[in-house]
């Protein structure tokens, strides 16, 4: 059986190999918690739809492994990027009944749905979730308020060092444009400032997709 927790999908018997069970942040079964029918999660290619922008809002999901983005593109062609979300994470949970964005996976991607239904008891459990997807969202404004492409890409590399609980070390599946594209910025801008932050010592780039951090104090500085 599955439960719904205040922020993610649970599943108490989960085995060893399960994705859940290597969530830290997972908690297990607490006092309120209620039982949702929960599918086996769907493998998903690398820029493959989860769901598409309009289409009916029915289902909230989590990402079992891999990397999900939550993208628009703008009437002039542009792509706009609203959220990255990771393993354990949950999105899709819209304030209607059709989604504003669409989800697409950036990686081989493990997605597990939960199917809505008009359970008072359901709607109650879903509003932390819908308060933590609110707090993202005010933390990506205040993101996009930022002056300077320094500002920015620091803000958003200290980010993904939290949601990884990582002090050292990030992964960074998604493209230097899906960056881009989330913090409002060219992709040449990304990518010299990812160069300015590494002649400053403040990282290094093991690979195109892994990052060191080497000062998070400087990091932590330039954000504010």
């Amino acid at each position: 059986m599955f439960t719904l927790t205040s922020d993610r999908i649970s599943n108490p018997s989960a085995s060893g190999n399960g994705f859940i069970s290597q969530d830290r942040n997972l908690r297990g079964r607490a006092e309120g918690t209620i039982a949702v029918a929960v599918q086996p999660a769907r493998i998903y290619a690398p820029n493959t739809e989860i769901f598409a922008e309009g289409a009916r809002a029915k289902s909230v999901y989590q990402v079992a492994f891999g990397a999900v983005r939550v993208c628009r593109i703008l009437a002039d062609g542009r792509r706009q990027i609203s959220a990255f979300h990771f393993a354990g994470e949950v999105f899709g949970l819209e304030p209607g009944a059709h989604h504003e964005f669409s989800a697409e996976a950036i990686t081989n991607t493990g997605i597990r749905v939960t199917r809505l239904s008009g359970n008072d008891d359901v709607a109650r459990h879903l509003l932390p979730i819908a308060l933590r997807g609110l707090a993202r969202a005010q933390q990506h404004l205040l993101l996009l308020g930022r002056q300077s492409a320094l500002e920015r890409v620091a803000a958003f590399l200290k980010d993904m060092v939290d949601r990884q609980e990582s002090f050292d070390h990030i992964e960074l599946p998604m493209q230097r444009s899906d960056i881009g594209d989330y913090l409002g910025l060219t992709l040449e801008t990304v990518s010299r400032t990812f160069s300015r932050l590494k002649e400053a010592g403040v990282i290094r780039l093991t690979t195109s997709r892994s990052v060191e951090i080497v000062d998070i104090d400087a990091l932590e500085a330039m954000v504010g």
